[in-house]
């Protein structure tokens, strides 16, 4: 397969996403790191090979070949890669990695995959402490938590606490002067 882009970069890209759909080895399945490392170094051979152009139809015909010898083994290693991604995903979403079985079971009860009944606890993505998945209660916020307090407060009070919470985040009325004239000056064409 020969990919034509106007882009060489286009074309590196999916010339070496191809190949490494293809050329889906890994180390643990070479007996010495050194037949793993060669392995590396003929792939990349052949990819740098294809980007350039040099040898094309060689290279291919070694692909066509390596792909029809080794079909299992390159499906293996692809669902062995997808079953690591869904893992990985379900991980990353605090959820844990799932069997078939498990899927299974969760489709047939509470509706999906992932789902986690009320009042347990799912595992986090740190790893160790679970959390609970049912309503947590909220932070309170500083100050004793009663907003009815502030209702009681005057307006100078109140305006002096904006200003103050204003420059405690970097905030000025100076900078957004500043910055009102000038796109109301940059939007303007002199002819």
């Amino acid at each position: 397969m020969v990919v034509s882009s106007t882009n060489p970069h286009n074309k590196e890209i999916a010339i070496r996403r191809r190949i490494a759909s293809i050329f889906n080895k890994r180390e643990d399945d070479f007996s010495s790191l050194r037949e793993y490392n060669d392995y590396l170094e003929e792939v990349e051979d052949m990819t740098f090979n294809l980007i350039e152009g040099i040898d094309v139809a060689a290279i291919e015909a070694k692909i066509a070949k390596y792909q029809e010898e080794n079909a299992e083994q390159i499906m293996i290693n692809r669902a062995r890669k997808a079953e690591e991604l869904a893992a990985a995903l379900a991980a990353s979403k605090g959820q844990p990695a799932q069997t078939d079985n498990d899927v299974a079971a969760n489709q047939n009860s509470q509706g999906g995959i992932g789902a986690v009944p009320q009042g347990q606890y799912a595992p986090t993505f740190a790893g160790g402490q679970p959390r609970p998945t049912g309503m947590a209660p909220q932070p309170l916020p500083l100050g004793g938590g009663d907003m009815l307090s502030y209702a009681a407060d005057d307006e100078e009070i109140m305006k002096l606490r904006a200003e103050r919470g204003a420059r405690a985040g970097g905030w000025s009325s100076e900078i957004s002067r500043k910055r009102a004239l000038e796109e109301a000056f940059g939007s303007m064409w002199v002819c």
